[in-house]
């Protein structure tokens, strides 16, 4: 009995640790005075009001949406052709040329951008939108090639081998056979790259000047000092999060019909 209690305690003090800062976050975007401090005054709906009418956020979070949505589509995109050839040909050095591929999966975000910033001013592409989604479709190619490689099987090849047999050209046996296949994993390589670039800060920073992403938005907003609408915006990228996690849930893990 002590030990199940301590169980629960436990369980109880390290779930409050990760999502007690998350709570009192949601908790003061609902304050209705101009200090986000205690005591609790609401709830209101003020600050979320002036996150609406911020052109700046509104603007900020429509580029985040365009760059996650985008650069997810195209990583995943890569990582699927690029664990496809590494899965299905025998390459020269194949082991160096995957661990090339991760490589970027151990380095800071900050060492990529400012590699980045640096290799874009030597080449005059200037601080742009483009330029932050090229970074993230570099740090997010290879969790998706790492994931959708990790399910690439034998049945899958039999299948494949099957489908060549029977006249199939490549690319009908790569759209309607390995994809299908892999669906799952392709689809959870696409959730986790819009998860990570939806709330990336570092690489958005250093490569951006004026059309900037939500997370920059934000940081702008701290610099200025204390602003409860910080707390709004925060709230309402945290709920984003939360709801692809929610559909990832559904779509990844749902039963599907015998």
């Amino acid at each position: 009995m002590m030990l199940r209690v301590s169980s629960i305690v436990y369980a109880a003090l390290i779930y409050g640790f990760i999502f007690l800062p998350v709570f009192v976050l949601v908790l003061f975007s609902f304050q209705a005075s101009l200090f986000p401090i205690p005591p609790f005054n609401g709830p209101s709906l003020r600050w979320y009001a002036a996150v609406l009418a911020d052109k700046r956020l509104i603007a900020g979070l429509g580029n985040s949406i365009l760059v996650a949505l985008s650069t997810s589509a195209l990583a995943t995109l890569i990582g699927f052709l690029s664990a496809w050839g590494f899965a299905r040909f025998h390459l020269p050095k194949s082991a160096l040329m995957r661990g090339l591929i991760t490589a970027p999966l151990t380095i800071s975000y900050l060492i990529i951008g400012m590699g980045l910033l640096v290799f874009f001013n030597r080449i005059g592409v200037p601080k742009s939108l483009l330029a932050v989604g090229i970074g993230h479709v570099v740090i997010n190619m290879p969790l998706c090639f790492a994931i959708i490689y990790s399910q690439m099987g034998d049945h899958q090849a039999n299948m494949e081998r099957a489908a060549r047999d029977l006249g199939a050209p490549e690319w009908k046996v790569l759209s309607l056979i390995t994809a299908p296949l892999l669906w799952p994993a392709i689809f959870a390589s696409f959730f986790l790259s819009m998860t990570f670039s939806w709330d990336e800060f570092v690489i958005s920073f250093l490569l951006t000047r004026f059309d900037t992403t939500l997370p920059v938005e934000i940081w702008n907003l701290l610099r200025a000092g204390l602003n409860p609408k910080t707390n709004a915006v925060g709230s309402l990228v945290f709920g984003v999060s939360v709801l692809m996690a929610i559909l990832f849930e559904i779509f990844a893990f749902r039963k599907r019909p015998a």
